[in-house]
């Protein structure tokens, strides 16, 4: 079995053989994959080496140490922390060893197809459709909608209703899309930022071979359900150390800043710094978890509670700086890359935090989450259940 030991011998061959200073970086990138040091919980072959994940962080740490290139996590994070997960539990062999490596090295991006402009909360009335064709394969119509980084993505993961006649929970199958492909047309979605790191998709008539389902025709909201999982966890769960994060600039502002300190100011910031402090612990109890199988509802509640600090962090630190927390850097429409919590100004974090209770599951729904599947009470009555979804009002 592989133990932290074995972890340095394996780390430490890879940075002989390829060391960082002279390798080239997608290539450095490459030769961890193939030594399975890439996800080491991941099966050997996959970027990984069966081990615990927990073991994760001797590898990254030996890296760090060495000046090694990371993956640029924040770039490619629908596809590390939603793709990924996915297609390790219910591809096939191909798909793993089709789209594993180049997801992770970050030569191919990832998007999710999944909430659409009448199916959000309730992604289970999605209305895209997917049809099989004379040829086996599928053609898919439809619109989705708060897409994150579609303008930058290869590949995507898509659910599309392919039985209208059957409850809506019943008649979704999971794809793999190609947003190359002929028919996907990607238009930016402007935010309350000024940029436009969400999309809408238009899907018409684009064509997605069989070979790329994931799961059984039918069963995409059980694959659906791995991914939503994830993602509340990829979300709300990031390691941070102590003081990290939003709450680390909320405190260095007030260290900063002695003549805008107040009590009432001093009060608030103490809550939302314990408040972040049990987040945080509660996190890593969470990953701790995640080495003993797949994320649970419990990953909805960090991500219930990552929407509400950065909320209320940010409002925070907007009033702490008065006038200085009205300044915004530029308005400019852009496209970036990612999302930058820390290193932008308090009015950016102020706006962008907005989305967070939205994002991953509205905050409404991860609350009934909560309270059903994790306290055990009674779900609220759900009279679509057994309707056929063609005969859904809408």
């Amino acid at each position: 079995m592989t133990d932290a030991q074995d972890l340095r011998r394996r780390t430490a061959e890879l940075l002989a053989a390829h060391p960082p200073a002279t390798t080239d970086r997608l290539e450095f990138l490459r030769a961890r994959f193939d030594a399975g040091l890439a996800w080491v919980h991941f099966p050997a072959g996959l970027g990984g080496l069966d081990a615990p994940r927990s073991l994760q962080a001797v590898v990254d740490t030996e890296l760090a140490a060495a000046g090694a290139p990371d993956n640029d996590p924040g770039r490619i994070g629908i596809g590390l922390g939603m793709a990924a997960p996915t297609v390790l539990r219910f591809g096939t062999d191909e798909q793993k060893q089709r789209f594993l490596r180049p997801l992770w090295t970050g030569e191919e991006v990832w998007c999710q197809l999944f909430s659409e402009p009448g199916a959000g909360s309730d992604l289970a009335a999605l209305a895209t459709r997917a049809v099989r064709d004379d040829e086996g394969g599928w053609v898919v119509d439809g619109q989705k909608v708060w897409t994150s980084s579609a303008h930058l993505a290869r590949w995507a993961i898509l659910i599309a209703r392919t039985d209208p006649d059957v409850p809506k929970h019943r008649g979704i199958s999971y794809f793999i899309c190609d947003m190359t492909d002929p028919g996907v047309e990607v238009r930016p979605l402007r935010q309350i930022t000024g940029e436009a790191e969400f999309n809408e998709v238009f899907l018409t008539g684009v064509r997605i071979p069989d070979a790329h389902r994931l799961g059984a025709v039918g069963e995409g909201w059980k694959v659906a359900q791995t991914t939503l999982m994830n993602e509340r966890v990829a979300i709300g769960g990031s390691r941070i150390p102590r003081e990290g994060g939003m709450i680390g600039v909320a405190a260095a502002d007030w260290r900063a800043r002695p003549a805008l300190r107040t009590h009432y100011l001093h009060q608030r910031l103490l809550k939302l710094w314990v408040d972040a402090e049990v987040a945080r612990l509660t996190g890593e109890r969470l990953r701790q978890q995640l080495t003993k199988g797949q994320p649970g509802p419990e990953g909805s509640g960090m991500k219930l509670a990552f929407a509400r600090l950065a909320q209320e962090i940010s409002g925070w630190e907007v009033e702490f700086l008065a006038e200085d927390g009205l300044t915004y850097d530029d308005w400019t429409m852009r496209r970036p890359d990612g999302v930058d919590f820390t290193g932008r100004e308090a009015g950016y974090r102020y706006l962008r935090a907005k989305g967070n209770s939205i994002e991953g599951g509205t905050s409404e729904v991860l609350l009934n989450i909560v309270a059903e599947r994790v306290l055990g009470l009674p779900p609220e009555p759900r009279t679509d259940k057994d309707v056929a979804w063609k005969d859904l009002p809408r």
